[in-house]
């Protein structure tokens, strides 16, 4: 039965072939000889570009892309590394107003763009300028301004230079209101933003962090548009100066040792003019220039070099430790005075005394260290003077003792509620931050300090004023129990002299 139906197909399907030209039965022939019975049918259905294979084609697209991003050298406002943000993520992002694109549109900082608006429209208001006249000027530092973002910006066009002369606008008028008056750029004393102490002093925080930065071409072609002439070199950073000194300022005069020649730092890095400089990068990258009274030459920093000695950078606290903290260097008879210098990074040891210039801690101390730390480990062409300064306090202070010894000494002042979150403030700031000592500035002031403290005798002459001559009621009885000593000696020399003068 099976027999008589296979012939039948058989003869059904050779009918068949007749009506078929010959080289479709060639190919069914072939077809048949060459096909694989096992082969499943799953690869016969899978196109010639799966979805897998479309997915690596678009990775490495990506990829691609980002080779390109990395080559660009202009790159200067980064986003902060994740291992950075563990410590204290609220620290780099802005509170009241975004600048630039990391933040654009971020739902806490959306209700400053009406004030954006309103400075925008002053601006064209006092000038009696059309927009397109900032469109067209900012449209044509566009791929200078997106190059010096990190990654790629999504934002299109258009949106990117609305963006920019939109926030860039609103800096301009900080900044000139600061210098000028906002008065006389048009604002109403009970202006909300532009009269209200606390909300310039919550701006200058944001300004001053790396994920929120404008480039300053953008700034300067703005401000030559607004006054009308073209802007000398480093105007704007002499406005930004005068904007963000209030965060590390310390409201003291200086005195005439002030003018002494620094030991940590060359002679270059004495002074700075900003309207001699014309080599800033924005916000944050000029006040850590004027910070370090630093010229426009680069700090090179050649990682290849670092790493080809064959010593791996660690992150842990012994690979950063430069001096002893605040109470075992007073016990080996280190002692602290506060230097009369607003450069606060520059420390000087002399004569078994470090002295430390006075830094006065408010809110905003620990976001200003955090980005510039930040902006530190992320820029190639930056030093490390920052990290190095916060690594060393951070060595001295262990303890809410240490910090009441120096605030006792005049060398820390601080608007926080106790001593204890002043040391937290300073343990915490370099706890993931990749640091090698020896090339800090303060390396060869550490030696020192070091070789000082491993002399034996300074530590037992320090034990020995410590003990006998930290008050006059020590001092007094130091001095009779010497006394009775010398007399007991007598007594007993007096004593044998008459016993044997005797026999």
């Amino acid at each position: 039965m099976d027999d008589s139906s296979g012939s039948t197909e058989f003869s059904e399907q050779t009918q068949q072939l007749p009506q078929m030209r010959k080289e479709e039965q060639y190919e069914i022939h072939d077809s048949a000889i060459t096909s694989d019975p096992y082969e499943t049918s799953e690869v016969e259905d899978q196109p010639p570009d799966s979805e897998w294979m479309i997915s690596i084609k678009k990775k490495l697209e990506q990829a691609r892309q980002d080779e390109v991003d990395c080559s660009r050298g202009a790159v200067c406002i980064y986003r902060v590394p994740h291992y950075l943000r563990e410590g204290d993520e609220t620290a780099y992002l802005p509170q009241v107003v975004s600048l630039g694109p990391f933040h654009h549109g971020n739902e806490r900082v959306r209700q400053m763009d009406r004030h954006k608006w309103r400075a925008l429209h002053r601006v064209l208001e006092r000038t009696k300028h059309d927009i397109k006249l900032y469109l067209d000027a900012v449209k044509e530092l566009e791929d200078r301004a997106r190059n010096c973002y990190e990654g790629s910006i999504t934002l299109s066009s258009n949106e990117f230079v609305e963006m920019m002369v939109l926030d860039g606008c609103f800096v301009t008028e900080l900044l000139q209101g600061v210098v000028q008056g906002f008065r006389q750029l048009g604002y109403l004393p009970n202006d909300p933003i532009f009269a209200m102490r606390g909300s310039i002093h919550a701006i200058q925080r944001d300004m001053i962090m790396l994920e929120n930065q404008l480039p300053l071409c953008i700034l300067n072609r703005l401000l030559e548009l607004q006054t009308g002439e073209r802007a000398e070199a480093g105007f704007a950073s002499t406005l930004i100066l005068h904007f963000l000194n209030p965060l590390i300022h310390a409201d003291e005069p200086l005195e005439e040792t002030d003018c002494e020649k620094p030991e940590s730092l060359k002679p270059d890095e004495m002074t700075f003019d900003p309207l001699s400089y014309d080599g800033g990068l924005h916000c944050l990258h000029v006040f850590r220039r004027s910070l370090l009274r630093r010229g426009s030459e680069p700090e090179h920093r050649i990682w290849m070099e670092k790493w080809s000695d064959g010593n791996s950078v660690i992150k842990d606290r012994r690979s950063q430790q430069l001096v002893h903290c605040v109470t075992e260097l007073r016990e080996a008879g280190i002692k602290f005075k506060k230097r009369s210098t607003n450069r606060f990074w520059d420390i000087t040891f002399k004569n078994g005394t470090l002295h430390i210039p006075k830094l006065l801690i408010h809110n905003g101390t620990k976001s200003l260290f955090l980005n510039l730390i930040a902006f530190e480990q992320c820029h190639p062409d930056c030093g490390n003077k920052i990290t190095s300064y916060a690594v060393f306090m951070d060595n001295l202070i262990n303890s809410q003792q240490d910090v009441a010894y120096l605030h006792y000494c005049g060398i820390i002042e601080h608007w926080l509620g106790s001593d204890a979150e002043v040391a937290d403030l300073f343990n915490g700031l370099c706890q993931e931050v990749i640091f090698e000592r020896r090339y800090s500035y303060l390396s060869r002031l550490s030696k020192k300090v070091n070789r000082y403290y491993n002399r034996r005798w300074h530590t037992w002459r320090a034990t020995l004023n410590r003990k006998y001559f930290s008050s006059p009621w020590s001092f007094i009885s130091f001095v009779a129990a010497v006394i009775f000593l010398l007399l007991s000696f007598l007594q007993t020399f007096y004593g044998a002299y008459s016993y044997y003068n005797r026999r």
